[in-house]
């Protein structure tokens, strides 16, 4: 026979896996209470983790798209559009977004970039059919380039 400890555990985790935002609310309102021996603790400790694992999640997410759209820009002139330049604009958001709401993130952008850019690179030989290999190996854009690089639209006229 189980322990009553031992099945409030078990409660708490099938609680926690068939509906985590229920269960979210709950644990925040037993904190709140001083609930402390009703907390799931294991749970909440993975949650936080997961919470922080988003995060840089969101700091690869954003600079991969826009890394697409600029190696897009770059190797396609004749083929830009004002969507790869208006999403350009909104993922540069996003990511300052980010990084305003958890500063600490800003340390771990130069672990993220090459990350995003892998995966860039790939879908740009897949977007533009060009083979992979006309694409630099390694991310030729720095962060501050990637934020701040002019992507005018309407495009400037190339040549005379």
């Amino acid at each position: 026979m189980a322990s009553p400890k031992q099945s409030v555990v078990e409660t708490a985790r099938t609680a926690h896996e068939a509906d985590l935002s229920a269960w979210a609310m709950e644990q925040a309102a037993r904190r709140r209470a001083a609930a402390w021996s009703r907390l799931d603790i294991d749970n909440l400790a993975d949650e936080i983790e997961d919470v922080a694992n988003s995060e840089r999640h969101a700091l690869t997410s954003a600079p991969h798209i826009i890394l697409l759209h600029i190696l897009e820009w770059d190797h396609q002139p004749e083929r830009r559009t004002r969507s790869w330049a208006e999403s350009i604009r909104t993922q540069r958001l996003a990511v300052q977004d980010r990084l305003d709401d958890s500063p600490s993130l800003n340390r771990q952008i130069g672990e993220r970039l090459p990350r995003a850019y892998r995966r860039a690179r790939v879908e740009a030989a897949g977007e533009t059919s060009l083979d992979e290999t006309v694409f630099p190996a390694a991310c030729p854009y720095g962060f501050e380039e990637l934020m701040s690089r002019e992507i005018p639209w309407p495009p400037a006229s190339e040549g005379p």
